[in-house]
């Protein structure tokens, strides 16, 4: 069976570099642990490394982080549906919001748990995902900061996570811009303003980032430590904290191309035939774990000397050409992951999950 292992000495590197450039910056930042899928023991060992403050996407994730350690302060960083506003305000101590009626909810529901649940107002900046229009601010915040039980203490951002648009100097500044002009009105503190995620981090690291920045959610660069301007992996961090192994169930030499009447695949494809390989063959390697599990593209070979061909639903396909490393059925294949191939494998309940050193 394919397996996934984390390297907790990798993670922990990671971490602690990412918290001394934080801490440099004075700037308070949070862990985004959605990519670990509730995965309890990934939990537990992220929890280990010391945080203080994790955000996720799923409050089946954050009522997990409170189950493990109460103190963690838990932060929910999509917009809320109404049916499952009462578990997150049980959940979540914060939440990203930008929907009026959404908060107005939200305190109704912290009112009746007795509770004051935080708020940062996410702010649209061009990316066009979750966001409060520049324009209408002020009058979004004149109409939530009095709602009883519901304390505003940010200001965010999201940039890259829809339309790739990339952070800048000049769209931060605005940020901060706007938190100064509303504590100005409203003779109100903001406390922070969140920047973002892991792809604004070159910024800091380049010394472009505006002195009103002072809070991160880092979910990526934590994990793969890569610098996501430059898509590079940054000097002393490790891209390699995830691990996949899939083991070979089958080795055969068989030709290259099919035979027979081709019609779409199971994927919608159709194969095309290249000519000159009629006649050739190679060895082909199948290994346990598909589509259902990770899409090819997002895998990384360790080993550069072969080729992904594709993948069904539960095997993988590889092209070993000669197999000059006489690779045989039994033997694991390991792959490094680009993000969205972690994640669909974190999610997968078919792939082992298991803890390195």
């Amino acid at each position: 069976m394919a397996y996934l292992t984390l390297n907790r000495t990798k993670l922990r590197d990671n971490f602690q570099l990412l918290k001394e450039m934080f801490e440099k910056s004075d700037i308070s930042w949070g862990v985004v642990s959605k990519l670990l899928c509730g995965n309890r023991k990934f939990l537990e060992e992220l929890i280990n490394l010391g945080v203080k403050e994790i955000h996720d996407s799923r409050i089946s994730n954050l009522a997990k982080i409170k189950e493990i350690n109460p103190e963690i302060q838990t932060v929910y960083i999509k917009p809320v549906s109404k049916r499952n506003i009462a578990k997150m305000v049980k959940y979540a101590d914060v939440s990203l919001n930008s929907e009026l009626t959404t908060i107005k909810w939200i305190s109704e529901e912290a009112v009746k748990q007795g509770k004051t649940h935080k708020i940062i107002i996410m702010v649209e900046t061009g990316d066009l995902r979750e966001g409060v229009m520049g324009d209408y601010l002020l009058d979004f915040y004149a109409k939530i900061f009095e709602l009883p039980n519901i304390e505003i203490i940010g200001l965010g951002t999201n940039l890259n996570c829809l339309n790739g648009v990339m952070p800048s100097t000049d769209k931060l500044i605005q940020l901060s811009l706007y938190k100064q002009i509303i504590e100005l009105k409203f003779n109100k503190k903001i406390p922070w303003v969140s920047a973002g995620t892991s792809v604004t981090i070159p910024l800091m690291l380049n010394k472009q980032l505006p002195k009103g920045i002072n809070h991160f959610r880092v979910g990526e660069t934590l994990y793969f430590g890569v610098d996501l301007f430059e898509e590079k992996i940054i000097d002393g961090m490790h891209g390699d904290v995830f691990e996949l192994n899939a083991e070979i169930i089958e080795m055969q030499e068989k030709p290259l191309l099919p035979s027979g009447t081709l019609a779409a695949n199971p994927q919608g494809e159709i194969i095309e035939i290249d000519q000159q390989l009629y006649g050739k063959s190679s060895f082909r390697a199948i290994l346990d774990i598909g589509l259902l599990d990770v899409d090819p593209k997002y895998l990384i070979p360790e080993d550069g000397e072969f080729e992904i061909l594709g993948a069904s639903s539960d095997m993988l396909i590889l092209n070993l050409g000669t197999n000059p490393k006489g690779y045989k059925v039994g033997d694991v294949i390991k792959f490094n992951l680009k993000y969205m191939g972690a994640l669909g494998i974190l999610n997968s309940s078919y792939v082992d999950k298991v803890i390195s050193d």
